[in-house]
């Protein structure tokens, strides 16, 4: 396996074990709903960035869902489907994870749409790029 295959996995698998905690995180008694929101951010952030990587680029150290997809679509333009998926999951970047007002305001329904829109980018991208 070449060295971008490799870290393009790697990339993929962290996503994927954000995607694993945020299942944990359902199955449990108490389902904490800003971590939920904040793991489905977090995947969708390093699966954009495995995308960069695939393409021979370094990932920029930004939590920006937004900049990361307008990288990505220097080369791979439709992934512009994904925007208001990305638009959603952008919101938590900062808000949970910082103490405030705003996280104690997100409920179940706003946990089910992240998980869903980070589901929905994990598999656009895995049908991109299925057999990486």
């Amino acid at each position: 396996m070449s060295s971008k295959a490799a870290d393009y996995k790697a990339w993929i698998e962290k996503a994927d074990s954000d995607l694993l905690n945020i299942q944990n995180n359902i199955n449990g008694r108490q389902v904490p709903w800003d971590t939920v929101c904040f793991h489905a951010q977090q995947a969708a952030e390093k699966l954009l960035k495995a995308v960069l990587v695939f393409h021979g680029q370094i990932p920029p150290k930004t939590h920006d869902l937004l900049l990361l997809q307008k990288k990505c679509l220097n080369y791979e333009p439709e992934l512009s489907s994904l925007e208001g998926d990305l638009q959603l999951l952008d919101s938590y970047s900062e808000t949970s994870r910082y103490l405030g007002d705003y996280i104690e305001s997100i409920e179940e329904e706003d946990g089910l749409e992240a998980v869903e829109a980070a589901k929905r980018i994990r598999v656009t991208i895995q049908a991109k790029f299925p057999s990486r």
